[in-house]
């Protein structure tokens, strides 16, 4: 098979990103109705997630009818190619509807099964960053420039970036970021994705999560590597699949992480 247009495909990822602003910003600051997922944490949708999927899906199957499309609100589409796309139209939901625009989409293409092209867009904001095997880069309202990871920072001097801490909801899980938390420099909250492209832009040094699906990581692991960054699942699961992941600037770092959360 010859080498996928990684750069034509990424092209492809923006347009997507573009159709599914477009339908998902009615929604936002609109106190629209809030549908609740069955699960142990209240999980809320909107019609703008599913505005926004839609729109994605629509593109997509027009242009390449034979990849696959897994998405958080419709599910899975089996593809005759090595190429799926995985979507999440509307990441921190919670956000979106409390008004904050830290909520992204977030569009990810995996090759024959692993993530290789990524893409978050804020379009509030007006941040898009994106990553493929050539690089990564940040778009904000139209000024492009490459992005690297900050590199030589020890977790004394680290900053990390976490959802919510309640997230944690094993004792082991709790007590393996309580650990890590306490030996950094600096924690925040509430970014969610974002914190993963901050970590790729170098203006954070760890951002991890756990409990996530497929959707939640795929697509950012490809804008953190392609940025320098390295990533991990802390349990040792596959790390494109989602689980307990946790990404930082440098090997180095990731490795004096791994071990303060391990004993």
């Amino acid at each position: 098979m010859t080498t996928p247009d990684w750069a034509e495909l990424t092209r492809f990822a923006i347009t997507l990103a573009e159709a599914s602003a477009a339908a998902i910003l009615p929604y936002f600051r609109q106190n629209a109705a809030i549908d609740v997922k069955e699960g142990p944490v209240w999980d809320p949708v909107t019609e703008g997630d599913r505005a926004g999927e839609r729109a994605i899906r629509q593109l997509i199957e027009a242009h390449y009818p034979d990849h696959g499309i897994l998405g958080e609100e419709y599910g899975l589409k089996e593809g005759r190619s090595a190429f799926t796309w995985v979507l999440d139209p509307v990441d921190g939901t919670r956000a979106f509807v409390s008004g904050i625009p830290t909520w992204a989409t977030l569009i990810g293409l995996s090759f024959e099964g692993r993530p290789s092209v990524g893409l978050m867009n804020q379009p509030v904001v007006g941040d898009m960053f994106y990553g493929n095997p050539a690089g990564a880069w940040h778009d904000y309202r139209g000024v492009t420039s490459a992005i690297t990871t900050r590199r030589g920072v020890p977790l004394s001097r680290a900053t990390l970036g976490t959802t919510a801490p309640e997230l944690y909801r094993s004792d082991d899980d709790q007590s393996r970021f309580q650990r890590l938390r306490s030996k950094a420099q600096l924690t925040r909250y509430g970014g969610d994705s974002y914190f993963f492209c901050l970590v790729a832009a170098g203006h954070m040094d760890i951002a991890m999560d756990c409990g996530l699906q497929t959707y939640d990581i795929a697509p950012l692991l490809p804008i953190v590597t392609g940025a320098g960054g390295v990533a991990a699942e802390w349990t040792g699961g596959d790390l494109s699949r989602g689980g307990n992941v946790i990404t930082a600037g440098s090997p180095a770092l990731l490795d004096e992480a791994m071990a303060i959360m391990a004993h």
